[in-house]
């Protein structure tokens, strides 16, 4: 394909809800432009987007798939993207570097929870759109209802320009209400227009044209006036309306039955926008101020890295959008962010998972390139006599996490490295080692996320892990100030061993952390021996003696002892410390300590009371809430171990549409019947160890 300037190509992400028929959507994108010479089939695994080996075990689109397509001298780029909700960082990715976006929806399940997520991911990037109501041939599928549906759930500006001839199996193509001209198949045959629906077509273009002239005064004054507005006028305004979000064109067909493409092709090209009808755009210089640049091969290289994977048998593959300048085969350019140089061997067009190696990658349009060494996603690339920094992606926060173990040994020294590397392709995915339970923890959008996580973990890198639902990192506590003796007296055949402490334990206030002070006078504890009696107390304080867990908030205070001049040891002193500060921690009303968050869950308001009574069967308190466009924000919170799976509680109880944020906030008492369950868990755990 030969290389088109800025204004000839449209970016275009393809949203929907999981099942929709996107993937069939953008195969038959590809047949009946030229791209591929068959079209694949989800269900054999040999569609062009879906051929990650999970995506074909699971029959669901897990990655975001870059596939360009030649259409009337234009390079429409579509970027196929997951429909599941787990993998929300793809659409983020995505929608970062599209102009715009074609919102997918099944005519036989209308609008689902998954498409007003994904409307809602558009209308934040505020993008133009257009609406395509697919599997028109199948059963149960209904234009009008899901029309419907989408005016009512999704805006009223979105107003067909299509109407489909028949349903379900009758079937046959589509209307195009601006011509007044009826097409079905690919490619698109010209049919006559059924007279039944003349009235119909009418009704839908004077709405049309009512909505659209609005675009341009002059046009809008004739029109109010009752004069004629032609047809290439209306194609006018649509275009203004729809770059101008006034206006959501809807279309209708069938990817499967690959009917009505040929119309949504044309449509992409004729009203989406070009990186140069989008405009200048913002970066930031090195000074940290604001800088607009022109979209232009001209203009200085910026390029955005948005996607990182791991290929095996070429390694770290990097695929990036120009946005200004031009990036070249064999060159070097600036990582703005690292403030490194990267070397670029052979950049490469994608196609799925085929690639057309090129010279140059030119404003606009859509690359790769392999081992970067210093890249990664979110990056800018670009030129260091002049670093401008684009805005990176803005990936979702982690909602569930699961403590990850090796299987066997070997895959130990392996499962940090790999580990690091599927984060590296996936920022939604973080690990994080909880230092106090000794776990490490991964952190991800969801089961789904995690488990697809844990199986490309062994596909690409053999290391095998368990999944498993992570420890709460209790602490331990004194509650009143009590002093603690300790004698450790020792004979052997040669040197005894002798330590002898009085300390004294205070509780602190919460978060006080762990303080250790020294009285001691008069040399009843040589100073020397002082710091082993520091390090004995602290060794032990790391399990307490309620279930094990560290003991925090006290003041630990040695104020007396005695040694022996020959028998007295750092070991002996060490010793009788650790046995001190277990005596006290006895006697001082122990208690356990477990972790508060702060959780803020965003929910429709029917939904409301569901939430807040299943909130409070988890300990929480409900501290506000606070209505917004229909939607419900209650803020509260709750212990940690109550909270551990509500991801997925959540995504049952609202049916995927309520979200929720969690940040840890403090530690506070366990209530006393709830300390008696995890001591005795802790300890049944002990004996079977």
């Amino acid at each position: 394909m030969q290389q088109p300037g800025p204004d000839k190509i449209r970016n275009v992400a393809l949203l929907s809800h999981s099942g929709s028929g996107k993937t069939s959507l953008a195969e038959a994108i590809l047949f009946d432009a030229g791209a591929i010479s068959r079209m694949g089939n989800v269900a054999d695994g040999t569609t062009a987007s879906d051929y990650d080996p999970d995506e074909i075990k699971h029959q669901i689109s897990l990655n975001l798939s870059i596939l360009p397509a030649p259409w009337k001298n234009n390079k429409v780029n579509i970027i196929d993207t997951p429909g599941y909700p787990d993998f929300v960082g793809e659409v983020k990715s995505a929608l970062r570097v599209c102009e715009s976006a074609v919102v997918v929806v099944c005519a036989a399940s209308g609008v689902e929870v998954g498409t007003e997520q994904v409307w809602s991911y558009a209308v934040e990037s505020g993008i133009p759109r257009l609406i395509f109501i697919n599997k028109m041939d199948r059963e149960n599928s209904n234009f009008a209802g899901t029309l419907e549906q989408i005016q009512n759930k999704l805006s009223a500006r979105c107003l067909p320009i299509q109407i489909p001839i028949g349903s379900q199996k009758a079937f046959k193509g589509v209307i195009d209400i601006i011509a007044k001209k009826a097409y079905a198949g690919a490619p698109a045959k010209e049919m006559d227009l059924p007279a039944a629906m003349a009235a119909e077509v009418d009704a839908a273009r004077e709405k049309l044209i009512e909505a659209v002239v609005e675009a341009d005064d002059e046009i809008m004054t004739r029109y109010l006036d009752g004069g004629e507005i032609t047809t290439e006028e209306i194609y006018k305004c649509l275009k203004a309306s729809t770059q101008q979000g006034t206006v959501i064109p809807v279309l209708a067909g069938s990817g499967l039955a690959n009917n009505g493409i040929i119309g949504l092709l044309d449509a992409i090209v004729e009203y989406l926008p070009s990186p140069t009808a989008a405009g200048s755009f913002k970066t930031t210089n090195a000074a940290g101020k604001e800088e607009e640049v022109k979209p232009a091969a001209e203009s200085i290289l910026t390029a955005l890295v948005f996607k990182t994977t791991t290929d095996p048998h070429v390694g770290k593959v990097s695929y990036f959008r120009v946005y200004s300048g031009v990036l070249s085969s064999n060159s070097q350019v600036w990582n703005v962010n690292k403030g490194a140089i990267e070397r670029i061997g052979q950049v490469s067009m994608p196609r799925g998972k085929t690639q057309e190696t090129v010279n140059q990658v030119g404003t606009g349009d859509i690359g790769m390139v392999v081992k970067l060494a210093n890249t990664a996603s979110g990056d800018t690339l670009g030129a260091k006599d002049h670093p401008l920094k684009l805005k990176p992606i803005d990936f979702p926060a982690p909602v569930l996490s699961k403590a990850v173990h090796p299987k066997s040994k070997a895959d130990l020294d392996k499962m940090s490295s790999g580990l690091a590397r599927i984060c590296e392709e996936d920022p939604s995915l973080r690990t994080q080692r909880e230092a106090d339970i000794g776990e490490l923890l991964l952190s991800g959008m969801g089961d789904t996320h995690l488990e697809i996580a844990a199986s490309r973990l062994q596909r690409k890198f053999a290391v095998d892990v368990l999944l498993e639902v992570p420890r709460v990192p209790y602490k331990e506590t004194i509650t009143v100030p009590v002093e603690a003796e300790y004698k450790h007296k020792k004979q052997t055949g040669g040197h005894g061993q002798y330590g002898h402490v009085l300390i004294r334990m205070e509780p602190l206030p919460p978060s006080g952390g762990f303080e250790f002070e020294s009285k001691v006078v008069g040399g009843s504890v040589p100073r020397n021996y002082i710091p082993a009696v520091e390090k004995g107390i602290k060794e032990a304080r790391v399990e307490g003696v309620l279930a094990g867990f560290p003991a925090v908030d006290m003041k630990v205070t040695l104020y007396d002892g005695s040694f022996h001049p020959v028998d007295s040891s750092e070991m002996a002193f060490k010793i009788a410390s650790s046995g001190a500060f277990k005596k006290g921690m006895q006697d001082g009303s122990p208690v356990l300590l477990e972790p508060i968050m702060n959780i803020t869950v965003t929910v429709p308001d029917s939904f409301t009371g569901d939430i807040i009574g299943d909130l409070n069967t988890k300990r929480a308190r409900v501290s506000g809430m606070n209505p917004s466009h229909g939607l419900n924000v209650i803020q509260s919170q709750a212990p940690q171990s109550e909270i551990l799976r509500y991801a997925i509680d959540l995504r049952s109880m609202t049916q995927g549409r309520g979200t929720f944020t969690v940040e840890f906030s403090h530690y506070e008492p366990v209530p006393a019947l709830v300390a008696q369950k995890i001591i005795a868990q802790h300890k049944s755990a002990a004996q079977k160890e």
